[in-house]
């Protein structure tokens, strides 16, 4: 235990004095008090500093809820681990996934805890030896079985990373005008569509749009060629059972661009950051907004979208007539999480003190707080009376239902396909297809080339 100096008791008469020392603050026992005979005191040497680095992605506004989760998270595991300074080192999430990690993995020197993509990520990185095998922390810990879904961490059957959460993706709506309109969240597509005609003739803006980013508008677009073309179809694309050509997938950019052209999305989007999207939203200028779950926590009281507050509701994308599959479909994902470098496994003390974060991060409680302070939906089973009392505004109940309602629920594209398709789709063509800069079947067709190269660069690794 760590303890400053608080007293120094000297007591000094002559060559045969002996003397007292309490208290120290290297944390030693008090002194021995037999030793008379020129020895000095007994002391217990105090824990050996040291330090473990935490990349994180919780940076921005939006996230502070979710970093002061963190933050507690930290403290507890710091005052349960003797000599444990933590390094947090916070980073964008697209920035840390595709650009540091990456580079600090091929070089050797990723951080002790860092956020980590699930699939296909982690999968790549087990395959390399750069993460730590976390099964069995968690069958000690016993919490093996207490996640909704280790899919994206597991890698031949042992587990190399835990999700924090989980999120779906739908449309949020504003309320006030969806009743002044008397209007419900639409059954069907052919009545979305005529919802996105009428508010654009209202001079309003019928979905937000902030596409400086591709991962942005890839939301929607995932979502569309997921009802045309069906919801397992992107996971056959990395392994040549399904091509971006396929006739349905096509349809899906072209709606998105045939909305573009319509005007249904907010103008100059290119050029227009994240923060901006959701600024759209709540100022009422755009009625409509695709986002994922984790959006709710901003519309609460006292947050930067509290103007919002008990007027917001959100809907799936409803069903497309003629779609492949199931159109109840939700897309819905457990592929953020943290991931553990294999090298502290060397360091007895690093293994204690992950042991100590990870069951201080991955219980009951943090869960529900993530879920009732962040919107992070639970990646923890949890008991179904404890999860219902435990959300306390209607918007998170209303998402809730919206996702229980869904038969089937898929994964985000870049969980499926290979990093090199998911930055040819989220740098490059939807940015081009956004500009008119290309069309839906020439993006098809670029996709599918870089897809052909993936898929024979990873058979030829096996």
């Amino acid at each position: 235990m760590k303890v400053k100096r608080s007293l120094i008791l000297l007591i000094s008469l002559c060559f045969a004095a002996s003397f007292v020392l309490t208290a120290c603050e290297n944390g030693s026992s008090p002194a021995n008090e037999n030793a008379s005979n020129g020895k000095g005191a007994k002391t217990e040497k105090k824990a050996e500093p040291f330090d473990l680095t935490l990349r994180h992605t919780q940076v921005g506004k939006d996230k502070e809820k979710r970093f002061a989760i963190l933050n507690d998270v930290v403290k507890k595991v710091e005052a349960e681990v003797d000599g444990l300074t933590f390094r947090l080192d916070g980073v964008d999430s697209d920035v840390n996934r595709k650009e540091k990690l990456r580079g600090e993995m091929a070089a050797g020197n990723p951080p002790d805890i860092f956020d980590l993509f699930g699939s296909p990520d982690s999968a790549m990185y087990a395959k390399q030896g750069k993460l730590l095998d976390l099964t069995p922390i968690i069958e000690e810990l016993g919490i093996k079985d207490k996640f909704s879904s280790l899919d994206a961490f597991t890698y031949e059957g042992r587990v190399y990373g835990l999700p924090i959460g989980g999120s779906g993706e739908g449309f949020y709506y504003n309320k006030a005008y969806f009743q002044k309109k008397g209007w419900k969240p639409p059954a069907t597509f052919a009545e979305l569509e005529r919802m996105l005609a009428e508010i654009k003739r209202d001079g309003k803006t019928p979905i937000a749009a902030a596409s400086k980013a591709g991962w942005i508008p890839l939301m929607i677009t995932n979502h569309l060629w997921s009802r045309y073309a069906g919801p397992d179809i992107t996971q056959k694309f990395a392994t040549g059972e399904a091509k971006w050509t396929d006739p349905n997938v096509v349809k899906a950019f072209a709606k998105h661009k045939e909305w573009k052209d319509k005007g249904y999305f907010t103008e100059g989007e290119l050029g227009l950051e994240y923060p901006e999207y959701t600024a759209q939203f709540t100022s009422g200028q755009a009625i409509l907004m695709y986002d994922g779950t984790w959006k709710s926590s901003v519309f609460k009281q006292g947050e930067s979208g509290a103007a919002m507050f008990g007027k917001v509701g959100f809907f799936n994308m409803p069903p497309v007539e003629g779609g492949v599959g199931d159109q109840t479909a939700l897309m819905l994902n457990f592929n953020n999480g943290y991931g553990f470098s294999a090298a502290v496994a060397k360091d007895p003390r690093k293994i204690a003190a992950v042991k100590s974060f990870i069951k201080n991060m991955f219980n009951e409680d943090m869960q529900i707080r993530g879920l009732v302070e962040d919107g992070v939906l639970p990646a923890m089973k949890l008991d179904a009376a404890v999860l219902a009392s435990s959300i306390n505004d209607n918007l998170m109940k209303e998402i809730v239902e919206v996702i229980e309602k869904a038969d089937t629920k898929f994964p985000a594209f870049d969980a499926l396909v290979q990093a090199d398709v998911t930055s040819e789709i989220s740098n490059v063509q939807i940015q081009k297809l956004i500009s008119g800069q290309t069309t839906p079947e020439k993006m098809a067709e670029a996709l599918q080339k870089v897809q052909d190269d993936a898929n024979q660069a990873a058979e030829s690794a096996r």
